[in-house]
């Protein structure tokens, strides 16, 4: 069913194009209603109005925080035109109806995403009148139009020329949608920022990590991300996917073709990485399928790129490679001799990126801030739910690294065995990490078993023609027998470490006694599943 819009209600925040719009409406005789700020402009612009106050006979008041709630005006909206009852009333009362609501809300999201921002900044920016209405034109898109976009007056004005000053029926229910979308997502983004203003356990069950810094984790987690970006598919071709929220914010994208879904995992876990191990210097990561295939620090980006490529050069073919500091001219240079598909860094010289350009389809991507947050929450969907956590955060103290054998390592092995802590949390379980003080030598990720992860890394440090005598290992989890670090041995290492806690540690503890390897326990282990 066609509806005529004879009334319209204007109550913006954002004015984009809204002088044009309102042109248009009193194109067709459309009476306009308006507030504050938004009659303001129109009058300027010489467009006929009635200020709210005038049509509802009451002043704005509380320094505009009651204005538009008012039966005249909700009683304009919400009355049924096919309801003879409804008309009586409205007749009786001197009611007049409203046929459009053009309304878009205070910016609260962007409000509390700025610095510092207080929680009576945020209060200020919660708007009431403005969702009340949305929500009174949404339910009543059968005789009622309900704009709340600036993209979408051009599509509304198009469709009164084409239908004489009415709109469709179809219009009205995508519309209504929309608004229903928006308000949900408002007052979701408002039950976000006050919950986060709790102190812990108000309302949230908490979970303190070792530092002493408390996260709390919501009674109900809600999720209400804007469409970023459609992919081109997801995991495989024959699915579809679409990026949400502002994970784009953190990267500027200065080359290359556009990026898939793999990729965005992949980018991610590289990113941390070298976020991470970062701090120690310059320091590259090279990820294929989110596993790290070569990790290394350096004097330079350069010198840390060539420790990493060693690692495993054929699986190096193709992947992610993050790095921790700006690329030069050096490493620019030695970087483009290999198939890179994505390369990230917080910046890079003009030459360097010209160098870096010359390959059309690689991806070049400026990091604009950091992806990882001591104090940040981490999600993955299960059917049916999502599964929230913490970020594994968690630094290893001196009071937390327990020689357990007869052998102290010595100071190089122990610089060696915190390097390999670093990493082994970046690597998927059952993970060990074969490495030396500053770079890895031998990857075992992902395996049923930790003994067949000893066996993987040790065999990958073989082909890529790297001597594994005298590194030492790094378990992310506990040996649950003897025969794990037995491989480790055997391959060379001469220092482990591991959280310890197995039923077995005593048989474990003797077998690298046996070998005079020494072995020290953390007490807390880094599954990544």
């Amino acid at each position: 069913m066609d509806v005529r819009i004879t009334r319209a209600l204007l109550s913006v925040s954002d004015k984009t194009g809204l002088v044009e719009f309102a042109a248009g409406l009193r194109e067709f005789g459309v009476e306009i209603i308006s507030t504050g700020g938004t009659a303001k402009i129109l009058r300027t612009a010489g467009i006929p109005l009635t200020e709210v106050d005038v049509f509802t006979g009451f002043p704005e008041m509380l320094d505009g925080r009651v204005k538009t709630l008012h039966p005249k005006v909700h009683a304009g909206i919400l009355h049924r035109r096919d309801n003879p009852s409804h008309v009586e009333t409205m007749r009786l009362h001197g009611l007049k109806p409203i046929d459009l609501v053009a309304i878009n809300l205070y910016p609260f999201e962007e409000t509390v995403t700025k610095p510092g921002v207080s929680l009576e900044e945020a209060i200020e920016q919660v708007d009431i009148g403005g969702p009340s209405m949305l929500r009174s034109a949404a339910k009543n898109h059968a005789h009622v139009a309900v704009v709340s976009s600036p993209l979408q007056y051009g599509e509304l004005l198009r469709e009164l020329r084409s239908r004489k000053g009415a709109t469709s029926s179809s219009l009205r229910r995508r519309y209504a949608v929309e608004a229903f979308r928006l308000t949900s997502r408002y007052d979701s983004a408002i039950h976000r920022f006050l919950q986060s203003q709790q102190p812990p356990g108000e309302g949230a069950m908490s979970d303190v990590v070792p530092d002493g810094l408390t996260i709390s984790l919501p009674e109900r987690f809600e999720v209400a991300l804007p469409r970023a970006q459609t992919l081109r598919y997801g995991e495989n071709p024959h699915q579809s996917a679409a990026l949400y929220g502002g994970f784009l914010d953190h990267f500027r994208k200065l080359h290359g073709k556009e990026l898939s879904y793999n990729n965005i995992i992949d980018l991610t876990a590289a990113q941390e990485m070298a976020e991470w191990v970062g701090r120690r210097g310059p320091t590259v990561a090279i990820i294929k399928h989110t596993n790290p295939c070569g990790l290394a620090t350096g004097s330079t980006i350069e010198a840390a790129w060539k420790k990493a490529l060693a690692t495993d050069p054929q699986s190096a073919s193709g992947g992610v490679i993050a790095c921790s500091q700006k690329v030069d001219v050096a490493a620019a240079t030695v970087l483009d001799n290999h198939f890179i598909d994505i390369l990230l860094a917080p910046g890079y010289e003009t030459e360097a990126l010209a160098i870096l350009q010359r390959k059309r389809n690689r991806i070049l991507l400026e990091v604009v801030k950091p992806l990882f947050s001591r104090n940040g929450l981490t999600y993955r969907s299960v059917p049916g739910g999502a599964l929230l956590q913490t970020q594994d955060v968690q630094e290893l103290r001196e009071d937390q690294v327990k020689v357990v054998t007869r052998r102290k390592p010595t100071n190089g092995e122990l610089a060696a065995l915190r390097f390999g802590w670093d990493v082994v949390r970046f690597v998927k379980s059952n993970a060990i990490v074969y490495c030396g003080v500053d770079c890895t030598l031998g990857i075992g990720a992902g395996q049923m078993s930790r003994v067949d992860s000893a066996k993987l890394g040790s065999i990958k440090a073989r082909d890529a023609g790297l001597e594994l005598k005298g590194c030492v290992v790094a378990s992310d989890a506990f040996f649950p027998f003897a025969d794990g670090l037995i491989v480790a041995a055997e391959a060379g290492a001469t220092a482990i470490i591991q959280p310890g806690g197995s039923v077995r540690d005593e048989e474990v503890i003797a077998a690298a006694d046996a070998r005079g390897i020494a072995m020290v326990f953390t007490g807390i282990r880094h599954f990544r599943h």
